[in-house]
């Protein structure tokens, strides 16, 4: 199909006389939706001199194109993926002027996020408008992975996203068009351009000024060109780009210039950056006046009535700040609430369930077990990643046979675009699809960091648990395999600091495979970390527990019970731990070794607990010494068990150095069996 767009071809315009359908009064509630947010920005400009309020990012200029996409889609059953400038879109969906100031105050009752992000994050469950963010065009990705849910579960849903010209910068704009445009899904890319991010030009941010333009090659993106100050030219677009999604004709882009008549937000001065003449310019392309003038020529209002429209709206909008300024402030005591999941709304599983056991199984193989169990018990599950798919089927092999037999709309190769497979993944799960997704290495899931800890962890909180985002992410880390630089790293320090994500990283096959079940049921997000050296190890071969077997987060296990010594390892360190641990009971020391399986939650208690028996501690860890996670074990043992303790706790890690290739190099860099032999000897002489 042609690609669409003002310059190629004006079909969508030729029914303008009918107003595309529209009646008289759906056009007058257009302009009231528009007038409405337009005077309810005056009222938050007083209420921040006031002091009343702290922050407004308004979209005076934009309200035309926002209201037309609106009216031309399905509140409640097309999904709409916002940006903080779309209080017009948030209006004629349904929001009301109340929402918008009970955010602006950040009251307790602000249905948005109560009281937790900054005003202008406009959300809503039932209008299945996900809780956006700050962070300038993390929300493309999402959104395609929304379109992405509605061609799985064969419906048709259309995803809007918008943002503005300035985010198009962001590279995962330009990931989000190339998928959407290579599966053909059902998403509204409404970019709004009015020339400025912040005070840098259109034209010092998009080589040839337009992204418009730059989008030109994207096979099976239609793409228009309005101007998103006119209502029925914006309308007319948004509603030939819905009818091309909802027929299967592949997303569009509806590229619409319009004006900035505020400053940026509360805290910019745009006087500063602007001429007098460029501003002048934009209030002559004010859309609320061009649709004042479209009603009065056309005589669906009269200026008396308009003027009247304008008294009664502003004197509610008055009626309502008021009121909204009485309402309750969030409690203090409610800060640490849906971080995660609380427990009732959590995954009713019944752990440690062990029927039978089978034959003894490498690591690698209880992974894929796991994952085709979970697959025949979940419909709703999905899998993808980098070459997971069959005949590859993992560079380890530990996806093999699922696309086979699953089918490949369950189970797909991505991109190789780590910020692509986990934005995608966000906006699958929130429509309640399961996604474990695969980062093919730890080391380059970096790429998907703002995805990560910026989106992924922070629905639950940010939304004060309106939306939550049950992804699970694989990946494959540690060294000793001769990986160098970048297939040897472990990132479990890096993300253990970001609350909502739960960490598992087992050390045999049996615990991989309960605590990859259970990953795939909980209701938050988890990173899974599986180390390599470990797949195929003949010591982390265990017989291999049946289907309905499920392992608890935050429960360690102790692998081998002593007296004198506490080690505390995960992942591939625990079998040093026990080996050093058997070589000193020949010697008439017992030392109790005390496997994490998961960094978050961190099952400090059983830590202590040992601790208190023996008197002495030592963490073993593969990753850099110097801010390692058993620098957290350590403090957390000081804070709680100081006085049990009969020496300096001791840590045995990796140099604070990048992995090396050679052998030689690497065997220097990372724990050896005689570092924690030797660790256990200083420790049982002290």
């Amino acid at each position: 199909m042609a690609k669409k767009g003002i310059n190629e071809e004006k079909e969508y315009l030729k029914d303008i006389e009918n107003y595309f359908g529209l009646s008289e009064v759906q056009l007058t509630d257009a302009y009231k939706y528009m007038l409405t947010t337009r005077l309810t920005d005056d009222r938050i400009e007083m209420l921040i001199k006031q002091g009343k309020a702290g922050f407004l990012i308004s979209g005076s200029g934009h309200e035309a194109v926002q209201v037309a996409t609106a009216m031309a889609m399905r509140p409640g059953r097309d999904w709409f993926y916002t940006y903080y400038r779309d209080e017009a879109l948030s209006i004629a969906l349904g929001l009301t002027v109340e929402n918008i100031f009970q955010s602006t105050m950040g009251k307790v009752t602000d249905p948005f996020t109560g009281g937790r992000q900054m005003p202008s994050h406009f959300s809503s469950k039932a209008l299945r408008m996900p809780t956006p963010s700050s962070p300038t065009g993390t929300q493309y990705l999402q959104a395609v992975g929304t379109a992405l849910s509605c061609v799985i579960r064969n419906t048709d849903e259309v995803v809007y996203v918008s943002g503005g010209e300035g985010s198009t910068a962001e590279g995962e704009f330009y990931e989000a068009v190339n998928w959407a445009s290579r599966e053909k899904l059902p998403v509204i890319f409404c970019i709004q351009n009015n020339k400025f991010a912040i005070s840098v030009p259109v034209e010092h941010q998009i080589t040839g000024g337009s992204v418009y333009k730059l989008t030109s090659g994207f096979e099976n993106l239609n793409r228009f060109l309005v101007d998103g100050t006119d209502f029925l030219q914006s309308y007319a677009a948004a509603k030939e780009a819905v009818k091309l999604a909802r027929e299967g004709n592949g997303p569009s882009l509806i590229y619409a210039n319009v004006v900035r008549l505020r400053s940026h937000s509360a805290s910019d001065v745009q006087e500063k950056y602007r001429t007098k003449e460029s501003l002048d310019e934009d209030l002559k392309n004010d859309p609320l006046l061009k649709m004042e003038k479209f009603l009065i020529e056309k005589n669906i209002l009269s200026q008396e009535k308009i003027d009247k429209l304008k008294k009664d709206i502003s004197e509610e909008i008055l009626k309502i700040a008021d009121e909204v300024y009485t309402q309750k402030n969030p409690d203090a005591s409610s800060v640490e609430d849906f971080v995660y999941c609380p427990n009732e709304e959590q995954a009713k599983i019944n752990y440690e369930k062990l029927t039978k056991e089978g034959a003894p199984i490498v690591m690698v193989d209880a992974i894929n077990h796991a994952l085709h169990e979970e697959m025949e018990k979940n419909t709703d599950m999905v899998i993808y990643g980098e070459d997971i798919a069959d005949g590859k089927g993992g560079v380890f092999t530990a996806t093999k046979g699922l696309s086979t037999k699953f089918g490949r709309r369950r189970v797909f190769n991505s991109p190789l675009a780590e910020a692509s497979i986990v934005g995608t993944a966000i906006g699958l799960a929130l429509t309640g699809l399961k996604p474990v997704v695969e980062i093919q290495f730890a080391d380059y899931i970096f790429p998907a960091m703002m995805q990560i800890r910026d989106e992924l962890v922070m629905y639950r909180y940010r939304s004060n648990n309106k939306f939550s985002c049950p992804v699970t992410i694989r990946a494959a880390c540690g060294g000793y395999i001769g990986g160098g630089h970048y297939h040897s790293q472990n990132i479990e320090a890096i993300f253990a600091k970001c609350p909502g994500l739960y960490i598992a990283y087992p050390s045999n096959a049996a615990d991989a495979k309960g605590l990859l079940k259970t990953a795939c049921n909980l209701n938050d997000p988890v990173l899974f970390l599986e180390h390599k050296f470990l797949y195929r190890q003949g010591y982390a071969k265990s017989p291999e527990p049946d289907a309905d077997y499920y392992l608890p987060f935050g429960k360690a296990s102790v692998k081998r019970t002593g007296g004198d010594i506490t080690i505390v390892a995960y992942g591939a360190m625990v079998e040093k731990a026990i080996r050093a641990s058997k070589e000193m009971e020949k010697r008439g020391v017992g030392v109790e070794v005390i496997d994490l399986r998961t960094i978050v939650p961190l099952d400090i208690d059983t830590i202590i607990n040992s601790v208190k028996k023996t008197g002495k501690m030592i963490i073993v860890y593969e990753d850099s010494k110097f801010m390692g996670f058993g620098a957290e074990v350590i403090a957390q043992v000081s804070e709680k068990a100081f006085e049990f303790l009969d020496a300096p706790v001791k840590r045995v890690a990796g140099l604070n150095v990048h992995v090396p290739f050679h052998p030689n190099l690497e065997k220097a860099a990372l724990p050896q069996d005689d570092w924690v032999l030797k660790a256990c000897e200083e420790m049982s002489a002290y």
